[in-house]
């Protein structure tokens, strides 16, 4: 396949409002490189276990499961790029992050578009809502830590603000900040993981 960019949307599955972001990636991107703009572009910090998966077929870096004893049936994306699974306008893939928490994300091929030397990429087009931190107990521990940060009587409310550093606003998105941070060699990526 011709070198294209893609469009593509990822969204954390099972929250509202809907927590996402839309990027253009190069078509040629290795799977373990668009692991860590996903992890950058959504604000996530790259401390656990992840996999792609298409249909019924996982897709991790097989060395993250050697030294656990796990028997699964993984497919190494190694050498594989993410025109390797999205080949099609429409045409989706799942993203999930940290097995614990169970963070899913859809992953959309929004648009297929002619590559321009021009522009650096990745980069972030749009995007709405703060990510959840991490280790935070998936999606319903968020829920119940944004509910609890709303009560400052709650017998918790003294231990949340302390566990997100004194203040966190789930309506955050910085556009900027996000572009700053692909724009690094590593696309930001600065933890165990990368």
């Amino acid at each position: 396949m011709e070198k294209k960019i893609f469009q593509i949307q990822i969204a954390l599955k099972g929250f509202k409002p809907k927590i996402w972001r839309r990027i253009l990636v190069p078509s040629d991107m290795l799977f373990s490189d668009f692991h860590k703009v996903i992890q950058t572009t959504m604000g996530w910090t790259n401390s656990h276990l992840h996999q792609f998966r298409k249909n019924r077929t996982r897709y991790a870096p097989k060395s993250q499961y050697d030294d656990l004893g796990f028997d699964m049936d993984i497919v190494n994306y190694g050498n594989m790029k993410i025109s390797d699974l999205l080949t099609k306008e429409k045409e989706k893939i799942f993203y999930e992050y940290d097995f614990g928490d169970g963070w899913e994300h859809d992953i959309i091929l929004e648009k297929i578009l002619p590559f321009d030397k021009k522009s650096n990429y990745p980069i972030c087009l749009k995007g709405k809502m703060r990510c959840p931190p991490d280790d935070c107990g998936g999606i319903w521990g968020y829920s119940d830590m944004l509910e609890i940060l709303k009560q400052p009587d709650h017998e918790e409310y003294e231990e949340w603000m302390e566990w997100v550093g004194g203040e966190f606003d789930p309506t955050y998105f910085d556009i900027g900040e996000i572009n700053e941070l692909l724009n690094t060699k590593d696309y930001g990526c600065f933890e165990m993981f990368c």
